[in-house]
């Protein structure tokens, strides 16, 4: 085997163990991915693997997957971000597909255990909401326009309604934060709960952009070429595949292009993604809201990156092929955009401009995923003061006693099947 087939096959491996044990959501893969490429393999150093998480931050997508594809773009080249994301990503797609495929035909909307994960997604949607608005919508501004945001996605029920609510919050963030330090704004630009400044970083100069572009040794990079093929594959699927659905009226195209365009809107981690997606299925009678929220909650009792919520989702409404179309359309966004960027990061990341932006954008999608916190997780769990009780507690477990999500999940299914023996 050739130089370069041994280090796709390791490349894959290491994604692969990684996608098997990484739970915890994205803040706990990114110190898997460091622990694994920076400690063990020493595939970069920490300036070069904070670089690459501040990248990720910036664009739109699952962060982790991000930062996995980015690192498989230097050890090689674009067929090494895609066996990154194959190794991290297959292992949760593929439990969560099954996992759709088992519950076919089972009399979910009647199950005991079901009303308890629909619970459980009420507690972890508003941990999520806990966490991301001390971080990004923190301070008087960045919380009225959460609020304005929350309001708008309440009330504005159009498809691409989040999608303008995120691009004038972007907008008003230039405006709102044009005061603000450059250091301060850094710290609030993170996607989910983390920052760039949070990560162990060994001196301002020991792995600059460049390092990350171009690779160290004999690792490929991208020229600037090559990353702008990458972008405008990426706007022309954006643009044309809503048109080309709407001319052919093929159910396949009109799947997939609802996932992409998920995939390309989500700022703020993958929790954000819940929204998006619910307003694509739920509402054409793709998949109905228990069996939704369900798969929501079994999401978080697997490793890897929560996007894979799309492959139960596929599967739910078009079997084994809908799991793969959807987990193909909703990542696709993420590698095309990091492979894109990554050439023009090291001067891009200087715009102050740039950070302002996605400040107000940041401080959106906490009040875009506020609203999906009321409706549709809420409205369709809570139903009595029993089911209060049960959520409270385990926002609790979840936030203060630091439980593992998937302990969460075990016990709020066991709660849903007691509530129901006690309280029907």
């Amino acid at each position: 085997m050739s130089g370069r087939g041994k280090r796709l096959l390791e490349l894959f491996a290491a994604s692969l163990k990684l996608g098997l044990t990484s739970f915890g959501g994205p803040v706990a893969h990114l110190g898997y991915f460091r622990e694994e490429y920076v400690d063990r393999r020493k595939w970069l150093d920490d300036g070069s693997y904070a670089d690459m998480v501040a990248l990720a931050q910036f664009l739109p997508g699952p962060a982790s997957s991000q930062v996995g594809i980015g690192i498989g773009i230097m050890r090689g080249g674009l067929l090494g971000g895609l066996i990154s994301f194959l190794g991290f990503t297959l292992p949760s797609a593929a439990a969560l597909a099954l996992f759709a495929l088992l519950l076919e035909g089972m009399g979910i909307a009647d199950a005991d255990w079901l009303h308890g994960l629909k619970l459980v997604a009420v507690a972890v949607v508003a941990h999520a909401v806990w966490g991301m608005g001390q971080k990004l919508a923190a301070g008087r501004a960045r919380m009225t326009l959460a609020l304005a945001a929350a309001i708008a996605a309440l009330l504005w029920e159009a498809v691409y309604g989040q999608a303008v609510v995120i691009v004038l919050s972007a907008v008003l963030g230039l405006w709102l934060f044009r005061e603000q330090e450059h250091g301060a704004e850094s710290a609030q630009s993170g996607k989910g709960a983390t920052s760039f400044g949070s990560l162990p970083h060994k001196g301002a100069d020991s792995g600059s952009a460049a390092t990350v572009v171009a690779g160290a040794g004999n690792h490929p990079g991208l020229s600037r070429r090559t990353g702008a093929i990458c972008l405008l594959i990426f706007f022309l699927l954006l643009a044309l595949m809503p048109v080309a659905k709407e001319l052919t009226a093929n159910h396949w195209l009109a799947l997939m292009e609802g996932y992409y365009r998920s995939g390309s809107l989500v700022f703020g981690g993958g929790h954000v993604v819940l929204p998006l997606l619910e307003r694509e299925v739920v509402p054409v009678g793709l998949v109905t809201q228990e069996q939704f929220l369900a798969g929501y909650s079994a999401a978080q009792a697997v490793p890897g990156p929560l996007f894979t919520f799309a492959a139960y989702l596929g599967a739910v409404s078009d079997g084994a092929m809908g799991a793969i179309a959807a987990t193909a359309a909703i990542f696709l966004p993420a590698y095309l955009l990091m492979a894109g960027v990554m050439p023009f990061w090291h001067s891009l990341r200087q715009r102050p401009n740039v950070k302002r932006a996605l400040a107000g954008a940041n401080a959106a999608v906490v009040g875009i995923l506020l609203a999906a916190l009321y409706d549709p997780v809420w409205t369709s769990a809570v139903t009595s003061a029993a089911d209060f009780a049960l959520a409270a507690a385990l926002f609790i477990l979840l936030t203060y006693w630091k439980l593992p999500p998937w302990a969460v999940v075990i016990i709020g299914a066991l709660g849903g099947v007691l509530l129901t023996s006690f309280y029907a």
